[in-house]
């Protein structure tokens, strides 16, 4: 019965997704150095206007490479409170080819938000979010981890070292589904795909976001809120989650839920499933219990996690397990809390 459902839930996905690009097929942590005006950077927080910086790393046979590099802060609520903005990096496309950047050209960056050790903890929790979806399905977007050197071209910020990751961008994720991302102000739930939205409306749950949603837009962008979505023209549409530092997993220092949840922490697990997708419950949850063990194998091995952050995370999932393998809790905790 397992291997049927699990059937069931797969192999819309496997037909439907390509390989990643070359910067995305390894989850080893990439050491790279950025040089920019990081102190214009982070004192004029430039949204429209981008500073010229060079990005180093060294190729897997460990010849040196340097690639120009365009700089801009991005972002809205960690634009604002953080001590360093996310970014963008806008790559030359003359120079990335036969690199590992190769087909890429705008990449977003997810960076520390303060100095701070816990920050440090939090970026790598948002990182293992995001590589707990790629467990999942490959209809996600891909993420690769670095460990950057940070150094001010304007000589007034010491040089440091930081974890940092990269997030595919949704043109490329749209090329390996054969899909393209859809630009309106809204949609409805019979739009969209019912296993995939419901797979990733479990995984919302296992993470305990509820910072989103699939069909309204959000305040600064079209729809929709921490999704996107991408359109074929003859399927339904996919909806992509992403930006998961307001979920209890990674606990951000500054991460508050809304007023209309009725929870004091974010930490507090919300199904935000709609009751329309009930029916693929049974299988969205069979998907992630075929991935558990890798699950908890990436927490326990991924790099740079403090054993306590490994201990906290390993419980939050298996708090989600200890919900899922029970069919009453799944009853009163997700099929009976779903949105009309």
């Amino acid at each position: 019965m397992l291997l049927s459902l699990l059937s069931c839930a797969a192999a819309p996905v496997a037909a439907e997704s390509a390989d990643p690009d070359p910067l995305f097929q390894s989850h080893e942590t990439l050491d790279v150095t950025l040089s920019a005006p990081l102190t214009t950077l982070v004192r004029d927080r430039p949204t429209e206007e981008y500073l010229q910086g060079t990005l180093s790393y060294r190729s897997a046979g460990g010849e040196p490479r340097k690639l120009d590099v365009k700089v801009r802060a991005r972002g809205h609520s960690r634009h604002e409170i953080c001590d360093l903005p996310p970014l963008w990096l806008n790559l030359k496309k003359s120079q990335v080819k036969d690199t590992l950047f190769h087909k890429q050209d705008k990449l977003k960056l997810a960076v520390h938000c303060g100095n701070a050790e816990r920050y440090q903890q939090t970026l790598l929790r948002e990182y293992v979010a995001y590589r707990i979806l790629n467990l999942a399905t490959p209809m996600s977007f891909q993420v690769r981890l670095l460990r950057i050197t940070w150094v001010d071209t304007e000589a007034k910020r010491k040089q440091q070292v930081r974890y940092a990751f990269l997030l595919e961008h949704k043109n490329r994720l749209g090329k390996r589904m054969d899909r393209k991302d859809l630009k309106i102000d809204e949609t409805s739930v019979a739009a969209l795909d019912p296993g995939h939205l419901n797979l990733t409306s479990i995984f919302q749950f296992l993470i305990g976001n509820t910072d989103f949603s699939p069909i309204a837009k959000s305040d600064y962008n079209e729809c929709c809120h921490n999704y996107v979505l991408f359109s074929n023209d003859r399927d339904l549409l996919i909806g992509i989650p992403y930006d998961f530092d307001q979920a209890g997993l990674v606990n951000a220092p500054y991460a508050v839920p809304g007023k209309q949840f009725g929870i004091r922490t974010v930490r507090h697990r919300v199904y935000r499933g709609r009751c329309d997708n009930n029916a693929h419950v049974e299988n969205s949850i069979a998907r992630f219990k075929a991935v558990r063990n890798n699950i908890f194998a990436l927490i326990e091995t991924q790099q740079g996690l403090t054993p306590k952050v490994r201990r906290i995370l390993a419980n939050y999932v298996q708090d989600f397990y200890d919900i899922a393998d029970d069919p009453r809790q799944v009853r009163r905790r997700m099929l009976d809390k779903c949105i009309l």
